[in-house]
């Protein structure tokens, strides 16, 4: 498995390029995002996943660590292809792809071409949690006031709601505004379920 190529580049455009080492040309589909960061060099590292299929071996090529790991993630979502996830790499950077799922953004995932609402769904529920442990202890202590939280959810809960349902949409709410009262928490979140 190759894990980078180091060389010259003899080709670039904003969907692949051309890298030459060891006076082999290898083509690497890439983002916008990576050719925006390797447009006008001449020489680069460029990190690469490799797809090997019965027939095509494609090699696809990222500026740094962050995409590479956000693009294995996208594609190991059942119907999200390696060009869907390089379109969607294309269209947003890997931060607000990362913050989109966790956040649990469906607005702007389907504002991606070729992501509906369905992809869109499927991608937060599959990775929202892996990019939760990733983003570590920061994540779980972001809410200031994690009792208020719990009182509203406890409360939308016994009214027959949810769980899980109640939980997003109270993230959501404390992720836009932190010092709400339990009672300012409830009723916001009776308004988006």
């Amino acid at each position: 498995m190759i894990d980078y190529i180091k060389g010259k580049i003899s080709q670039i455009t904003p969907t692949f390029l051309t890298v030459e080492t060891g006076d082999i040309g290898y083509f690497i589909n890439i983002s916008l995002t990576t050719f925006a960061r390797l447009e006008g060099v001449n020489e680069c590292k460029i990190l690469i996943h490799e797809v090997i299929r019965e027939d095509a071996h494609q090699l696809f090529g990222f500026a740094d660590k962050e995409e590479r790991d956000i693009f294995r993630l996208l594609i190991s979502v059942s119907g999200v292809g390696s060009s869907t996830a390089r379109m969607m790499l294309s269209s947003l950077s890997p931060g607000e792809i990362e913050k989109a799922i966790i956040g649990a953004d469906v607005h702007l995932l389907k504002s991606v071409k070729g992501i509906g609402l369905k992809s869109a769904e499927r991608i937060i529920v599959d990775l929202k949690d892996k990019l939760g442990k990733q983003a570590g202890a920061g994540e779980i202590f972001a809410f200031s006031d994690n009792t208020k939280r719990e009182e509203a959810l406890s409360a939308l809960v016994m009214l027959g709601f949810a769980k899980s349902a109640v939980a997003k949409v109270l993230d959501k709410i404390v992720r836009e505004e932190k010092n709400l009262s339990v009672e300012d928490m409830i009723k916001r979140a009776l308004k988006n379920l």
